[in-house]
């Protein structure tokens, strides 16, 4: 495997608790996905540094919705352009701390910037109420106003494959609706979390309302159960989703889950089109992303030329260090994914399915790979394989496709290629999933559209105004003006 593109300048990053970063703890070292390099080094937060993160978002949460609607806004909007400045800093640790090549690095940063940038617009246009109530006769003369107000201090969980805008997506809604939070990252990504906390600082975000803690997982469950916290909002495995919402008690849950992304590609669909657009969306970070691409079911009488052009293009992906400006396909997030990415394909062929292409691996990097012959109870399909791994089969009718693509416990989103409105909107009732997409891949994903999915998916939606919803209590006022 070839060296590293560029030396690495270790830092030491202490957990941000109450607008100060503290390196008490014990060492938590963030090594590259890629070779195991020593990318920078953080600490495992204290209980002690945890109870007083909590103690000061509390402190901070009344300070922080008690913030006229324009500063709040105002913070967003200095965050955004702080992220911007460190743009290439930002992409560089992506690369090195997650194995994000940089080309979907600079994607993920340009996404954080809007995502703030709408977050700030969002928080001058929460939505607030006048009701009638005179629809009844003990209603007359009365008038019903709605307000929404702040929840309270929120928990946010993230994961490791979006370090940066799936942090924004439950920070930024937090902020503009008047809450503080306590985000514990991924210890394998923590680094951009710890940049972004920074920005925020010198935003002019109150001291307590951001706090950024790594810590165990038995720890995190017992911050899940603390009912100081008002909302958990998670990203990550089913498993551990809807095991923490058993412990989360009377909190609002947002969960944000797995899936296994299906697309249909009918006969009357532009095969060119379906084919680079299901490339992207199988394969970038290395199918390392919850509505990646993994089922790709095709119209019979198009199944060949479909392969080909899709084949082939997968092929051309180029593998390599993620510092590279010409990477594509980068590492696995961990030896562990490699071997259970390698696993399920094994297990695939053995089971009679053909590898068109790949089906091995590269120390860390899996090689993209397509599978065909497989049938719905292997693990590529059941399953969320998380990897560049994608399998292609025939159908014969579009109610077909549409079952199979149901044929899932998850229910996130899924693509539909075809030029038939009759079939658009048919898919659009029949599938079981939180979104559709007509002529694109259910990777695709606008920042302040409602995201979210059905079944094992998850609840509720993120994108800054559906979340903002989640983070905000009604509560009405009724004025006696009759006398």
């Amino acid at each position: 495997m070839d060296k590293r593109v560029a030396s690495v300048e270790v830092r030491e990053w202490g957990n941000l608790i109450g607008g100060e970063f503290r390196t008490s703890g014990e060492l938590l070292e963030v090594r590259s996905p890629y070779d195991n390099s020593l990318v920078a080094n953080t600490f495992w937060a204290p209980e002690k540094d945890i109870e007083e993160a909590i103690q000061l978002a509390q402190a901070a949460f009344a300070e922080l919705a008690a913030l006229p609607t324009y500063r709040r806004a105002e913070i967003l909007r200095k965050m955004s352009a702080g992220v911007e400045s460190r743009q290439e800093e930002l992409v560089r640790m992506m690369a090195l701390e997650a194995g994000k090549p940089r080309k979907a690095g600079r994607a993920e940063v340009e996404r954080a910037i809007f995502n703030l940038r709408n977050a700030s617009e969002e928080a001058q246009r929460i939505e607030h109420e006048f009701v009638a109530l005179d629809l009844l006769p003990a209603g007359k003369g009365r008038w019903g106003i709605v307000r929404r107000f702040p929840i309270g201090p929120i928990l946010a969980i993230t994961p490791f494959n979006f370090p940066l805008n799936l942090v924004a997506h439950k920070v930024a809604p937090a902020l503009a609706a008047g809450n503080a939070v306590v985000q514990k990252p991924s210890p394998r990504t923590p680094i951009c979390s710890l940049i972004l906390a920074e920005i925020a600082l010198d935003a002019g975000v109150p001291a307590g309302a951001v706090n950024v803690v790594s810590c165990s997982n038995q720890l995190a469950e017992r911050l899940v159960a603390d009912e100081r916290f008002k909302l958990l909002t998670f990203t990550g495995s089913g498993d551990v989703g809807w095991r923490l919402k058993t412990r989360a008690g009377k909190k609002r849950v947002l969960l944000e889950l797995g899936g296994n992304a299906g697309v249909i590609v009918h006969s009357d669909a532009d095969l060119d089109s379906a084919a680079d657009r299901c490339v992207r969306g199988g394969f970038s970070y290395s199918g390392q992303s919850c509505i990646s691409v993994q089922r790709i079911f095709v119209h019979r009488p198009v199944l060949d030329p479909f392969l080909t052009a899709f084949v082939d293009r997968v092929r051309a992906l180029q593998l390599g260090d993620p510092l590279d400006e010409g990477t594509d396909i980068g590492p696995l997030i961990s030896p562990d994914a490699v071997q259970r990415v390698e696993s399920w394909v094994n297990e695939a062929i053995a089971g009679g399915a053909k590898a068109l292409t790949g089906g091995k691996r590269q120390q860390t990097i899996y090689y993209p790979t397509v599978l065909t012959g497989t049938h719905p109870k292997m693990q590529v399909n059941c399953a969320e394989v998380f990897g560049p791994v994608v399998t292609v089969e025939p159908y014969d009718s579009f109610e077909k496709a549409l079952a199979e693509v149901n044929d899932s416990p998850y229910g996130l989103q899924a693509g539909v290629f075809t030029r038939d409105l009759k079939a658009v909107f048919h898919a659009f009732d029949e599938l079981k999933v939180g979104g559709v997409i007509v002529n694109d891949v259910p990777s695709f994903r606008v920042d302040h559209m409602p995201y979210g999915g059905v079944k094992d998916s998850g609840l509720g939606r993120e994108g800054a105004r559906y979340a903002i919803e989640e983070m905000t209590e009604r509560k009405i006022l009724v004025l006696n003006l009759g006398g």
